[in-house]
């Protein structure tokens, strides 16, 4: 495969374009990572907010009718609901894996088994995450879906 990057003068004019004889599921991860790139949202923590990547977090979770998104050195409350969030990012490696939890998949070091038919998520950051039974077939259409590292 060529990649070729071409120099521009305006960025409003940026634009990445992906040349395939068909689209596999290595290039719709190669979309997909590329769409969260620019994708920014806000967060609160300690009564600050902070504009943060999408790319930067690797789990959101629902506590007490509260959302969290956890990158590597915050946690930060958003003002949204977890399915609001689990449909907007769906097409960019964000997945349910339980009740309260939704994870990126481009922060996932690798999965195990555990007890009762779930799974274990080891994220990158070294956080472990139970993935509920109801998801795992979901979770693993889409790990297999692409070649992930340590998948």
């Amino acid at each position: 495969m060529k990649v070729i990057l071409k120099k521009i003068s305006d960025k409003a004019d940026e634009c990445l374009i992906i040349e395939c004889v068909e689209v596999t599921p290595d290039v719709e991860s190669i979309r997909s990572y590329a769409l969260t790139k620019g994708t920014t949202l806000s967060g609160s923590e300690d009564e600050r907010i902070y504009q943060f990547n999408l790319s930067d977090v690797f789990y959101f979770e629902a506590v007490d009718e509260r959302v969290f998104a956890y990158t590597k050195n915050r946690t930060l409350e958003l003002k949204t609901r977890l399915y609001e969030l689990e449909n907007a990012y769906a097409d960019k490696h964000f997945v349910r894996c339980s009740k309260s939890f939704i994870i990126n998949l481009m922060r996932i070091e690798c999965i195990s088994p555990i007890l009762n038919g779930r799974f274990m998520a080891h994220m990158k950051n070294g956080e472990k995450i139970i993935i509920s039974r109801q998801y795992v077939a979901a979770i693993k259409r889409a790990v297999m879906g692409g070649s992930r590292n340590g998948l």
